[in-house]
């Protein structure tokens, strides 16, 4: 295997697997690992990490759940000769206050900062995707969608520019290192409008309602989420609720080199699939 191996972590997830995709057209050498993959890689087992480590150039890193291991795993990189490290993280990392969710993204992004390999911070808004891939998927094909998000909108990313855009940044040489890119969709939406939006597309009659950050708690654990989980994740809607990361930016169309999909290209396509028809 030759030094320009891109290492994609978290290759069977949301943005991982877009990512190797991606890299493989442009005939780029990917190995793609995760828990499930053919090359494993565990946060929690770092006994593994260095074999994953061998011979990469770049690698695309998506943070654990837990504060501490990406310390870790970012010696072993460097160690390895890796180059240069793509860390997927949050918009709004520095104001999530201290909620273990915040706490996890910037002890990652203080790893990779404070490494003395290249590095480059992607800080995405919410996926679009999570509407369809994620957690609010199985309560709008049930009917209807709560959360405790009122009239702050939201910049949903798409996940398909999120990857060219990561594309792009493994790909683009020493210009990316250094740089932290706020990443979001082209125009920000309610969370109410963007449930009408694909009750439109899917021609089905699907709600939104607004709750408590303490009702939504109570709604993930009976989901079957883990109290810590369904806390991160409220956390997540005070944040937006506070307006620190209701605004687009441009970073998303200058990495990209054209405008951002919108919500509703994301909507028609994805409703084309059938994912919001009632099982």
């Amino acid at each position: 295997m030759t030094r320009n191996t891109h290492l994609v972590l978290g290759a069977t997830g949301k943005t991982g697997r877009r990512i190797a995709a991606r890299l493989r057209v442009r005939g780029t050498p990917v190995r793609a690992a995760s828990r499930s993959s053919r090359v494993r890689f565990d946060w929690s087992e770092p006994d593994g990490w260095d074999t994953v480590l061998r011979d990469v150039d770049v690698a695309y890193v998506v943070p654990p759940p837990v504060p501490g291991p990406v310390h870790a795993f970012v010696a072993r990189a460097s160690a390895a000769g890796v180059r240069r490290l793509v860390l997927l993280s949050g918009r709004g990392a520095d104001d999530w206050g201290d909620s273990a969710f915040g706490e996890h993204m910037r002890s990652a992004e203080e790893a990779v900062r404070g490494s003395s390999l290249e590095w480059t911070l992607l800080r995405a808004s919410n996926f679009a995707q999570n509407f369809d891939e994620d957690i609010f998927h199985a309560p709008l094909v049930a009917g209807g969608l709560a959360l405790p998000a009122g009239e702050v909108p939201e910049p949903f990313v798409d996940i398909e520019d999120l990857a060219d855009a990561a594309v792009a940044v493994m790909t683009g040489g020493k210009r990316h290192a250094g740089r932290v890119y706020e990443l979001s969709g082209p125009r920000a939406l309610t969370f109410d409008r963007a449930v009408e939006l694909i009750a439109l597309a899917s021609g089905r009659p699907l709600t939104y309602r607004r709750i408590t950050p303490d009702a939504y708690i109570t709604d993930l654990i009976g989901q079957g989420l883990s109290r810590p989980e369904a806390e991160d994740i409220a956390a997540m809607f005070v944040l937006m609720e506070s307006g620190v990361i209701a605004g687009t930016t441009d970073d998303l169309p200058a990495l990209l080199g054209r405008a951002p999909r919108t919500f509703e290209e994301y909507v028609a396509r994805t409703a084309a699939t059938g994912a919001w028809d009632e099982r």
